[in-house]
């Protein structure tokens, strides 16, 4: 097969038989594994190879003959009626859901040598996202549960997609934590295989530098995830069990489960088979757009649309000012925040079609204008978010836009990068991504009626962000903003030094003037009233310089540390009712 499709300089230089015999069985162990791992195999691989890479030299358009528009979906307003509505019904739907989360890659670009999963969300409690995402599923599954008279006994499954980099470390992290509550049953992990570069604009594979009888291979990408689900047999077993919902995110988005409830709602609402979750854009920011293509044909897809593409794509049908921002201050165009929402049906009818492979791209980076040689090897590529591809016309697909505040902060940017990026722009870091959660949690008391105090402005690792109080509760305390609500009261006051953290259900704020820091823990037995004013030295923000070593790396690529000077501790670890009033 190698040699039929053009790759017998994979063996230019092997020696007789008898000399590296072990290497070369070695080679085809490789070879069958890349093979086996690619839908229609190897040659199936190098030749959709072939034709996305003449493509690429001859600067082929890919939306060629298609003309955007602004596509139909939902645009939701935190904390009214419509929004609380979403999320009741979301709620609901959740014991119908699966999640399935993406996390094939290192924190390196973070200037982080764990896996991203294992990092900590934010420094005040120091839970790691992975807990986090479990903790709020199980706040999903219980609350829903709850709908169901009598109860129910339904374990929302997990799946994490892993790689080579990252599989025994996740494996290790969610063991060594008892899986964080969850049943380890609950919990797959599929590992994606890499798929082999290729050398030239004829799809030669490349071999490795260092050995000859070695292919060298690189990530395909997220996309992966909808042929090791549909090669898994999991969603036929899920749609066995009466599942309705498949829910797609990546692994460092702490603020992700503050807009489950209500997107999950909006598509059971609308009946959505696809409902990608957005935030508001503003023209030319560095982030995919969801965009209606019209083919001249008559096909339509609603899709992301990279960024850079956008703005020529629209340049050139007609719209001569490109990608600008309309009267809402935003581009009309939402902003793809890569969190999905699929109906269980018609994604096993379109899998049964495609096997889940997804369309491919191809990114070769050429050594000059002649696009006839490569800097260095490439590979094709493929994104989850590109499954409506291949969809019918048929078929339902929206988004959702909630605010950004709300739902989007993901940590990728190492410090030295995110200080580089332009004022006004996000940092994405974990500087922002951590404060972000403290911003949203405040924001979010704000809405249900607590006085807190106006954020401040500082500079960690270069970068300015705003700094609220250090707020922080577990999913099961405030799953939707209606149990917010129902859990404080308006004569709350939080200043701007503060630190509140509300490890418990029923945990209910009633008059407190907290100016300090307060750790508050309960069973779920206990109901606890908290009234009355609470002052103490808290605990401060230290700066910390990433380059200072003395430091772990998760507090370096942060910029501060957490000194807990001083603090009100209260754990009600009984059944009963108390009120916590201090003296």
């Amino acid at each position: 097969m190698l040699v039929e499709m053009g790759q017998s300089h994979l063996f230019r230089d092997w020696p007789d038989p008898g000399v590296d015999d072990q290497e070369k069985l070695a080679f085809f162990d490789q070879i069958k594994l890349l093979n086996e791992s690619y839908p229609g195999g190897l040659a199936s691989y190098i030749k959709t190879a072939r034709e996305l890479l003449e493509d690429s030299r001859l600067g082929k358009n890919p939306f060629d003959g298609f003309t955007p528009s602004v596509p139909t979906g939902e645009q939701l307003t935190f904390g009214d009626d419509s929004f609380i509505n979403f999320e009741e019904t979301g709620i609901k739907e959740a014991r119908k859901a699966a999640f399935v989360l993406v996390a094939g890659g290192l924190g390196e670009r973070l200037g982080y040598n764990g896996i991203k999963l294992a990092l900590p969300r934010e420094t005040t409690t120091g839970k790691c996202f992975l807990q986090h995402y479990i903790e709020s599923i199980l706040a999903l599954q219980e609350a829903s549960c709850g709908y169901v008279e009598g109860g129910c006994r339904t374990e929302i499954p997990l799946v994490i997609m892993t790689s080579d980099d990252t599989h025994a470390r996740t494996l290790q992290v969610l063991k060594s934590n008892a899986y964080f509550g969850m049943a380890s049953t609950q919990v797959i992990l599929l590992k994606q295989e890499k798929v082999a570069c290729l050398a030239d604009n004829d799809a030669r594979l490349a071999l490795d530098p260092k050995n000859k009888y070695r292919i060298q291979t690189k990530p395909h990408g997220h996309g992966d995830v909808h042929a090791l689900l549909y090669s898994s047999g999991l969603l036929k077993k899920w749609r066995d069990e009466g599942l309705r919902w498949v829910l797609f995110f990546q692994d460092t988005n702490g603020l992700l489960f503050n807009a489950v409830p209500a997107a999950l709602g909006v598509s059971a609402t609308k009946q959505y088979h696809v409902n990608s979750l957005a935030v508001p854009r503003k023209a030319k920011e560095a982030i995919g757009g969801i965009t209606k293509l019209t083919h001249a044909d008559g096909r339509t897809m609603v899709i992301n649309v990279e960024y850079n593409q956008l703005d020529p794509l629209l340049r050139a049908s007609g719209y001569s000012d490109g990608d600008v921002n309309c009267e809402t201050g935003y581009s009309p165009f939402p902003g793809n925040i890569n969190q999905l929402i699929l109906e269980l049906d018609s994604y096993i009818e379109e899998l049964s079609k495609t096997g889940g492979s997804i369309k491919e791209f191809v990114n070769p980076k050429y050594k000059d204008a002649s696009k006839s040689a490569f800097k260095s090897s490439t590979r094709l590529e493929c994104m989850m978010q590109d499954y409506p591809k291949t969809l019918p016309p048929t078929a339902r697909v929206g988004f959702t836009v909630m605010d950004t505040w709300l739902a989007y902060a993901p940590v990728k940017n190492n410090p030295e990068d995110a200080a580089k990026v332009p004022k006004g722009n996000p940092y994405h870091s974990a500087t922002s991504g951590e404060m972000a959660v403290y911003r949203a949690n405040s924001l979010i008391l704000k809405k249900a009626g607590i006085h807190i105090d106006e954020p401040v402005k500082d500079v960690f690792n270069g970068q300015e962000v705003e700094v609220w109080p250090r707020v922080t509760w577990l999913p099961k305390w405030g799953l939707s903003f209606a149990e917010v609500k129902k859990k404080v009261g308006a004569n709350c006051f939080v200043s701007q030094p503060s630190t509140l953290v509300i490890n418990g259900r029923n945990i209910h704020l009633e008059t407190l003037s907290l100016n300090g820091a307060l750790i508050i823990s309960s069973v779920d037995s206990a109901e606890v009233r908290v009234e009355g004013a609470i002052q103490n030295k808290g605990w401060t923000l230290e700066k910390v310089d990433y380059k200072d070593a003395s430091f772990p790396e998760e507090i370096r690529i942060r910029g501060f540390r957490i000194n807990k000077v001083e603090q009100l501790e209260a754990t009600y670890d009984q059944p009963g009712s108390f009120t916590l009033k201090p003296q």
